[in-house]
This record gives C-alpha cells, structure tokens and sequence, in this order.
C-alpha cells in the first residue's frame, strides 16, 4: 500500500502543481531621503526574519585595470566597522540564533541576516553600521586580498573542470564592446595586488552608498516597528555620488569560438558548450530558462537520457543559465559534460550538439514543457517557505524587472511559454555561429 501510494502521489503531483497559483506576496515600498529603497514582506509563518541588503555593485561595475573589486568587498564588509570589530559581525549573528553570509555576482553583492524574530534590530544595526563606517584600511585589505587568492586556489585552480566555467565562459562577449561581462567575477590577482587602500575606498564610496542600495525585510515583523527602525539606523548615512552607467554592445551570432582548455587537475575529457542569450527582463528569457530544464536537468532531461544513459558517453550531463546569477545584460547558457573512459571530447560535442539542434529542428513535447513548468512553479512555491529565499526573489524582480511586484507577475511570463517559443528560441540562440565551445583535456592527453 505505501508503495501504491507513493506511485500514485508522483503521479498526480504535476497534476496538482499545475493547478495550483503561486500565493501573492504581500509588497511595500518606500524610499528615504538618502535614496535607500526598502522593501517590506511580511509572514508570520514562522518566527523568522531576514534582512537583505542587495548593492548595485557587481563585476559589471568594474573598470579595465581595476577587476575583483566586488568581490573582495564581499570580504571587506566582515571585517570590522566604527561599533563592530574585526569578526564579530559573524559572532553576533551566531549568539543570537542566526545566519549570516554575502555573495558576489556580475550585477550585484548581496548581504543577508536570517534571524530570530526578536532579533530584527540586531540585523538592521549590523547592516547600517558598516553602510556608514566600514573599516577599510591597509592591513584589512593586505589581509582579505589573500582571503580572495585562496578562495580561488580553493574553488578554481585547485578543482577539476570548474575554471573552464568560472573564467572561460566569459569569452562569448568580446571585452573591447563588452568589458562588463567579459571578465570574470572573481577577477584578477594581478590587479588586486595593485590596488592600495586609496582605490578600495573610493570604489566603496561610489558603490556602498544608500542610493546604490535595496534593503528587504522579509518574514516575521510588523511593519511599523521594521520602519522606525530603519529611519533610525539608515536615515542619517549620507547620500553618495551617482555611479556612472554600464554599457555593453551585446551581440549575438557573431560566429563561433573554440578553446581548448588543458586542465592538469581533470582526470577525462569534458565538453562545456555555451551559448549567447539574452537577460533576465527579455520576453525569451522564461523560454531559455525552461529549456534549460528540458535539456539538462533531472534524470529524465534530454542529455541525460541520450548523452549518459542510453549512449553512455558521459558520466554526467548539465545544463543552466548564468553559472553566477541572473544579468542585466547578455547571459550565458551552460551545457557540460564529463566524458567515460575511453570516450574523445569531440565525440561528446557531436552527440552534445545533436541534442541541441534538435531543439530547433523537432521542438520539445507538451509533456515535457509541462515537467519544466511545474519544476517552475514548485521552486516559486517553495522558496516562499524561507524567508531567505523571499527577500532574494523580491531583490531579484526589483533589480531585474525594475519592479518589487514583478515577483508576483513574473510567473505569468513562464506559464504562457509554448513549445512554439522553445523552438523559436532554439532557433535563435543555440546555433553554432552563437557558441563558445571549450574542450577539456586532462593533463598529459594529447
């Protein structure tokens, strides 16, 4: 009977997700005088809260010569501020039941505290203080430049495969029309180490200021309390210079690249294949994302099925959309594979690439649009059970979308796909002449 059940559970779970509406988020915002949007979203679901700072500071941002900047700030915002010392920022959070942590993509860095209830004004406090006096002087900076070299021996140098798509997917935009994505997040150690105290601070200055920044509170508080609280910790930060604009001449089809990519940590072939797409806000977009999981993701996704399973090339097979985070300008369609013994990268490309063009050639089946828009729908469901999760949904919209509500609407755009749009969108995009493919060869191979 548990067995019955579970099958027939799987069964009808589609049936249910499609029928069912993503509950409306509730949305208010407002400004301050110095140009802080803020976001409130109430639940009180359960006893949490978290507050979610999103700075308009990315690796887009960053000029020729001065790359890595955002994301050795995700590190210097630890590190000390005129009413919190050197790590206790972490310890704080920590005494009183929480979590805390940042991250760093092309388009922004976000911080975040997911608290207890009560302990609202903890988070707030936190946030405002290094907002208004972060400690940036020479030994911190000496101190988290290493911070950053070894996170990049750790996840990068140090790991098989990964820099192909941490760095090499960033050579689908050309730097000389589109510096701000053709460079990678993470950066360069060789202009870290040029940068002094004096560009660090100016680069916070410009960037860290109330009006390049959007505060949510999402989860279990009261909105007039969340309120005053605000405009006592954040009304008297001063208001900061206007950044200036960021322009990239994105371009599709300009015809392939190919790079070979030896790769002395990887042990056999991988192929990783991108493709130009366009951003978050493009009315393809929703298309490219459910394709995405049509073509790479889960046991029954296409190259799964072929490539792995049935052909056995590969040990595995994927597929997803801006390895960082989703852009305002052109983004980057990922499919990868890790060849069997005894398998060449290009005959992993061949099989990879056939699956691509069919796409565009037969289109996908109904029931597999269908799969996708559920997995859709579950995640927007789902990520409303954490408050985390909600007040990222609500940043992403707000700075994607240009619109906190279009966390609501957004869905709309996803559910009126048709495997019409796929194949259009395949069509368009994932073309030979549109891609970037890096062949990875372990160390030693020929």
């Amino acid at each position: 009977m548990r067995r019955f059940a579970a099958a027939a559970a799987a069964l009808l779970w589609p049936l249910v997700l499609a029928s069912q509406v993503v509950p409306r988020i509730p949305i208010e915002t407002y400004r301050l005088d110095n140009g802080l949007r803020v976001i409130l979203s109430p639940d009180h679901s359960s006893q949490v809260v978290t507050v979610n700072i999103w700075f308009n500071a990315g690796s887009r941002n960053e000029i020729r010569g001065r790359t890595g900047f955002a994301h050795l700030f995700e590190h210097m915002m630890f590190q000390g501020s005129a009413n919190v010392k050197k790590g206790d920022h972490f310890a704080l959070v920590e005494r009183a039941g929480g979590q805390t942590n940042a991250s760093t993509a092309e388009d922004r860095t976000n911080y975040f505290e997911m608290l207890p209830s009560n302990r609202l004004n903890l988070g707030l406090w936190l946030e405002a203080d290094r907002m208004r006096s972060l400690a940036v002087t020479d030994s911190a900076l000496a101190n988290q430049r290493e911070a950053v070299k070894e996170e990049r021996r750790l996840r990068v140098d140090n790991q098989p495969y990964t820099a192909a798509f941490f760095e090499g997917i960033y050579a689908l935009q050309d730097s000389a029309t589109c510096f701000p994505y053709a460079h990678s997040v993470i950066g360069s150690m060789m202009d870290l180490n040029a940068a002094g105290a004096g560009d660090v601070k100016a680069f916070f200055d410009l960037y860290y200021a109330p009006n390049n920044a959007t505060l949510v509170i999402a989860g279990d508080f009261e909105p007039g309390q969340a309120k005053a609280m605000v405009s006592e910790y954040f009304g008297t930060i001063r208001r900061g210079a206007e950044a200036p604009a960021v322009t990239c001449d994105a371009r599709f089809g300009t015809g392939q690249i190919r790079k070979p990519w030896p790769d002395p940590k990887a042990t056999l072939p991988g192929v990783f294949i991108a493709f130009r797409v366009p951003q978050y806000a493009d009315a393809d977009y929703p298309a490219v994302v459910l394709l995405a999981s049509i073509l790479g993701q889960g046991e029954s996704s296409r190259l799964n099925r072929s490539v792995v399973r049935e052909k056995k090339l590969a040990q595995a097979a994927f597929a997803f959309l801006n390895p960082s985070a989703p852009r305002r300008g052109p983004g980057v369609f990922l499919a990868g594979t890790i060849a069997n013994q005894n398998v060449t990268a290009e005959t992993i490309e061949t099989a990879v690439m056939a699956q691509i063009a069919s796409l565009a050639k037969d289109g996908v089946t109904a029931d597999e649009l269908d799969k996708a828009k559920n997995g859709y729908l579950a995640s927007k469901i789902q990520q409303q059970q954490i408050s985390y999760f909600l007040a990222e949904a609500i940043q992403e919209a707000t700075m994607f979308l240009d619109d906190p509500n279009g966390v609501n609407a957004d869905p709309a755009r996803y559910l009126a796909v048709t495997v019409d749009d796929i194949r259009r969108v395949a069509a368009r995009y994932f073309v030979p002449d549109n891609s970037l493919v890096m062949l990875v060869t372990p160390a030693g191979a020929r």
